[in-house]
């Protein structure tokens, strides 16, 4: 439908609102000989391939004339209609990026430059290289609409733009996101489909940018003018910052799209080699292991991240009550057994998810807040303060990881002698969407395999709690410690709880189901502390990153909440100068500190000297 037919009628006119039709003909030209109706005649014996195809090719365009002249109302209805999705399609792609949340119609009433731009390019130009040029210039105009989309995807969930040098590898883990959620085969029939789209936005891009091309070179000086005009009027909006429904009237989306993604490519591959050097400096590198923690000698020190615990789970309106209920109840439980804590808020290094980052970026004192940055420090000697304590040689080191599915090199740089994933806890009960076992269980089988056994060493664990892990349906319960066995008693519980597909797309759904997995997920860390802490056990717990934007908000913090807990005093004697909230819920107004900044404070606190190594 992107050609133009001009079949000429007894007096040499042409129907100007129907490409391919004749006013006042029925019929423009003989069919082939050999076939009344229009098909060509049999090709003679031993006639060139060429010459074959070239005649199916003259068969097909002379059936299409004839259907044309025959149904011409039908035809020009069709020209029509193709056309203007044409027009639709490229002018929606021009004005993306735009935000999902928060997304209204009138942010559509713009007028994009680049429009014109391509209306005067593809105007001057003969018609094969317009051909050419709009078929390429489609095809380019969908990648970027790819990236657009994604850009809008990550800047949803995760809150910041699609970096393509380092994200493509979390598309892998989206897909096993899904799968964990809606399950195998829906996850194959989406991904199925997302390829069949983009595959069909190619061919589809490329095809409207040539029937753009095509309608505007079938009166070039018509189309100038109108261009010309369109030029004009969008430069003066512009310089007068007209507006339409409180929107912008004219925007260069698409080319300021372009520009950013060069730019963070450009400045993604600056700051990989200086974030190198930066990890090699470390403030802690050369301190000898007599000298870290000493005043944590003797303690079971245990570092704990809560997924997706954020500053929104405790002061919005819709998840904060349950929460700080849940807070305000854990708090006075604890003290009940003797225990203080102090809380405070960090900023995360991520947001929505890429949790690994969080963990790091507490760990190590660095900054990290990309894929390349993470595999940097992953390879490096900095010291993680896990690593600390396995450096002076007074601790034990273990890990227990039930989000972990696969091998995690990473053990070597958290310096853990011993991990234990999601297949090494005795769990037979049911998965929780993307959490592989409810975070009860994962305590209580530390308890039974690390904590609660003899050991010469006191013990240094880090653990990654997982229950409040999105889409937060189903969401376990808790259950009586006693009755935990391998977990089957959790298989009820799952069957009963609500589906993740009718949480994962509804806004309200998931703002409620968020707060209850972070009170099921607090509640179960603190009662196990009730239960099986001692005098000498430190717990260190907080959250990695907050929830995503559908849940916390467009303009919510990064930060999440941090508490220290122990029944010797001087442990929080040591840390009084922080300024932090007595209890497990911080002030509104408590200190904020980068994550990052989190590993030197604490080693400084608890007695540790430092010893620069690097720079």
């Amino acid at each position: 439908m992107g050609n133009v037919y001009k079949n000429q009628g007894p007096q040499g006119t042409t129907d100007p609102g129907l490409p391919g039709t004749t006013a006042g003909s029925t019929t423009t030209e003989e069919p082939p000989a050999g076939d009344a109706a229009g098909e060509a005649a049999p090709d003679a014996p031993g006639a060139a391939p060429e010459v074959t195809r070239g005649r199916a090719v003259v068969a097909r365009l002379a059936r299409l004339r004839a259907w044309r002249e025959r149904y011409p109302r039908v035809a020009r209805a069709v020209w029509w209609a193709t056309t203007v999705l044409s027009v639709a399609l490229v002018y929606l792609a021009l004005l993306l990026p735009v935000p999902l949340a928060g997304f209204e119609p009138r942010m559509l009433l713009r007028l994009p430059g680049e429009a014109v731009v391509v209306a005067a390019v593809l105007t001057a130009l003969p018609r094969r290289p317009r051909v050419v040029v709009a078929a390429l210039g489609g095809a380019g105009l969908a990648a970027l609409t790819v990236v657009d989309l994604l850009d809008m995807g990550f800047g949803s969930y995760l809150g910041r733009g699609f970096n393509l040098v380092l994200d493509w590898e979390l598309l892998g883990d989206a897909r096993s996101y899904l799968a964990d959620s809606l399950g195998g085969t829906t996850t194959t029939l989406l991904t199925a489909g997302v390829l069949v789209l983009v595959v069909v936005l190619f061919a589809g891009m490329a095809a409207a940018m040539v029937r753009i091309g095509t309608v505007l070179g079938r009166d070039a000086q018509k189309s100038t003018r109108a261009t010309l005009v369109a030029g004009t009027v969008w430069i003066t909006c512009s310089i007068l910052t007209v507006q339409v429904a409180g929107q912008p009237l004219t925007v260069h989306r698409a080319a300021g799209a372009l520009n950013a993604q060069t730019d963070r490519v450009r400045e993604t591959l600056r700051d990989e080699a200086a974030f190198g050097r930066q990890a090699r400096a470390d403030r802690f590198g050369a301190t000898p292991g007599a000298q870290l923690v000493p005043d944590l000698r003797g303690k079971d020190v245990v570092f704990t991240f809560i997924e997706s615990y954020g500053r929104s789970a405790i002061e919005d309106p819709v998840m904060a009550p349950g929460v700080d209920r849940t807070l305000a109840s854990s708090t006075a439980a604890l003290r009940k057994a003797g225990y203080r804590a102090k809380s405070g808020w960090l900023t995360s290094a991520t947001y929505g998810g890429s949790s690994w980052l969080g963990h790091s970026t507490t760990l190590s004192g660095l900054w990290i807040d990309n894929q390349q940055r993470y595999r940097t420090v992953m390879a490096s000697d900095h010291l993680s303060l896990t690593k600390a304590f396995r450096k002076t040689g007074a601790w034990d080191t273990v890990g227990v990881m039930p989000g972990v599915q696969k091998s995690w090199p990473e053990q070597k740089y958290y310096g853990l002698d011993k991990v234990y994933n999601a297949f090494q806890l005795g769990y037979r009960g049911p998965k929780f969407s993307w959490s592989t076992m409810p975070d009860q269980y994962a305590l209580e089988a530390y308890q039974r395999l690390v904590h609660g056994r003899q050991r010469d060493k006191p013990l240094m664990s880090e653990i990654i709690l997982t229950s409040s892990h999105q889409p937060w349906a189903p969401i376990p319960k808790m259950v009586g410690w006693d009755e935990l066995g391998d977990g089957s008693v959790f298989g009820p519980i799952a069957q009963a709880g609500r589906k993740a597909g009718d949480v994962i797309a509804d806004t309200t759904a998931s703002r409620e189901e968020y707060g209850k997995s972070i009170q099921y997920s607090v509640t179960a860390l603190t009662q196990w502390l009730e239960r099986y802490g001692t005098d000498d056990t430190v717990l260190v717990f907080l959250g990695d990153h907050q929830p995503i934007s559908r849940v916390s908000g467009t303009h919510a913090s990064r930060d999440v909440p941090i508490s220290i807990v122990a029944k010797d005093p001087k442990v929080l004697d040591r840390i009084a100068d922080w300024g932090w909230t007595d209890g497990l819920r911080p002030a509104h107004g408590a200190p904020v500190w980068k994550m990052s900044a989190f590993r030197d404070r604490f080693l400084l606190a608890y007695g540790s000297t430092p010893h620069p190594s690097g720079g």
